[in-house]
């Protein structure tokens, strides 16, 4: 009996002082909702969570925990804030948040989007994207690639009759741009391979996007209630497979006594294997590849996708727009890249988009590697951090009119989307900013351009809504929730 006081003493005391000590350090948390027990805020995140954290930031702030069943997390939702942690506290937040669903055939092992920043395997991986694919002598060098890759979109866009889907005619130019650059070919099959890559392709954005019962409660993990791990595992087999097969053509081709090298990345990649200043594997050049066809075909895809949405629901911006093009490059049917910057409507309008679709509404999230403080609030250690770029671009204090689509707003400020206005981060800033931004903004000014200059466009009748047109999916990328169906006219 003196033992069951004893214990039921020590247990008191030993609740009594943890309450004591942890309730200042609550206090002293990011504020945030109230939360229901064991699920914390799960059922606030909603199909959007992009659109629902907004929400919640108009009562509770900039800087916003949240409990979502074993996590904390905390939301950011202001430029002011999201320069706190990508940029003056960068190497503390410099980590990616890792999902389970992600950790699967190696990747967490070889991707440069889940090594952790502070790994020679990160830096290396970053540097020979950098210096070998994305410098501006390596963009310089494929330059015709990509114009030959343009000129067919507006082929196959003239050979049209009738309606066509515009999202599925943009990715088939972006995925073969970048298969081409990677390995000096197209996807073969066709009409059917190229639907297969965009499956792949989309569905992996997407669902490494959807909230996972198995990241907020770890124990359900082995599990995958919700499958999403399972279908990770086929869609990123399927980009993988793809992948392999280029590689295991090349490493055979380059075998035979006669062989020509080719002018790509893989063959850069492969010779820097023989040399001794980057410690590279086969399996690194696989994920490496994978992760950037994933990045370079979903994202440039669907924003210039969106892009002709609203240019066709506003018919005032695309004459504007096409005025200014007949005005620099006259009759010819291609922009060169080298005329970007004499088109200030074109760039104004690509940043119009992208402040109104946002690539990636919330980012990766990332992880804080110890604890710290933001704003004067605590950021204990392995907090989930959120950026939440959707909120911020909306937001009627930073943004005019913020619901209207309107290039205007550009044309007087020096605003651009490097990830050093932290008004405008789609890209992302800090040490994990996407190393792709060269080549993504040279694609997304050329193809809109493209298809704006070369044709008229009517929306396929039924479609003229602006709501129905504008409603998206939630993923790591923002992508539409019905395709783009519009008729395209020779000018």
């Amino acid at each position: 009996m003196q033992i069951l006081i004893l214990l039921s003493l020590a247990f008191a005391a030993a609740w009594a002082a943890y309450s004591w000590w942890s309730e200042p350090r609550r206090r002293r948390l990011p504020p945030g909702p109230p939360r229901l027990p064991i699920i914390g805020n799960i059922l606030q995140l909603g199909p959007n969570p992009h659109k629902s954290f907004a929400h919640l930031a108009k009562t509770y702030g900039p800087l916003m925990s949240l409990h979502l069943g074993n996590q904390f997390a905390v939301v950011v939702s202001s430029p002011e804030m999201a320069t706190e942690v990508l940029q003056k506290q960068g190497l503390v937040f410099a980590n990616p948040f890792n999902p389970v669903a992600k950790r699967v055939l190696g990747q967490d092992e070889n991707s440069v989007g889940m090594l952790p920043s502070s790994s020679a395997a990160w830096k290396k991986l970053r540097r020979v994207a950098r210096e070998k694919l994305f410098s501006f002598q390596a963009l310089q060098a494929s330059q015709a690639l990509r114009h030959e890759r343009l000129r067919r979109l507006i082929d196959r866009v003239g050979e049209c009759r009738g309606a066509m889907n515009v999202g599925e005619a943009t990715f088939t130019t972006m995925s073969n741009i970048m298969l081409a650059t990677l390995f000096s070919a197209d996807y073969g099959g066709g009409a059917a391979a190229s639907k297969v890559l965009r499956e792949h392709v989309n569905s992996y954005t997407r669902y490494i996007g959807l909230p996972n019962i198995s990241d907020f409660f770890p124990i359900f993990a082995p599990f995958d209630p919700q499958g999403i791990k399972k279908k990770m595992i086929h869609h990123l087999g399927g980009l993988l497979e793809i992948v392999n097969g280029m590689i295991e053509q090349r490493l055979r081709a380059r075998k035979d006594s006669n062989y020509q090298k080719k002018n790509d990345f893989l063959e850069t990649l492969l010779d820097l294997i023989q040399g001794h200043e980057y410690d590279l594997s086969i399996e690194e050049i696989k994920h490496l590849c994978v992760d950037l066809i994933i990045a370079g075909s979903d994202t440039s895809a669907a924003t210039t996708e969106w892009a002709m949405v609203e240019l066709l629901l506003h018919p005032d911006k695309l004459a504007k727009l096409k005025a200014e093009l007949k005005s620099v490059i006259g009759d010819q049917t291609m922009l060169e890249e080298s005329d970007i910057s004499r088109l200030p409507y074109l760039q104004a309008t690509i940043k119009e988009v992208l402040r109104y679709h946002p690539v990636a509404p919330l980012l990766a999230p990332h992880a804080a590697e110890e604890e710290t403080q933001v704003n004067g609030y605590l950021i204990p250690k392995n907090t989930k951090m959120f950026v939440n770029v959707w909120a911020i671009t909306r937001d009627p204090a930073i943004w005019k009119d913020p619901e209207r689509f309107e290039p205007e707003r550009f044309l007087d400020k020096d605003i651009d989307f490097s990830g050093q206005h932290f008004e405008l981060i789609p890209f992302s800033s800090g040490r994990r900013i996407c190393p792709g931004i060269p080549l993504a903004s040279r694609m997304l000014h050329c193809m809109v351009a493209a298809l704006c200059h070369n044709f008229d466009w009517e929306l396929e009748r039924g479609n003229e809504c602006k709501r129905l047109q504008r409603e998206d999916v939630f993923g790591l990328a923002l992508q539409k929730k019905t395709p783009l169906w519009a008729i395209p006219i020779k000018v």
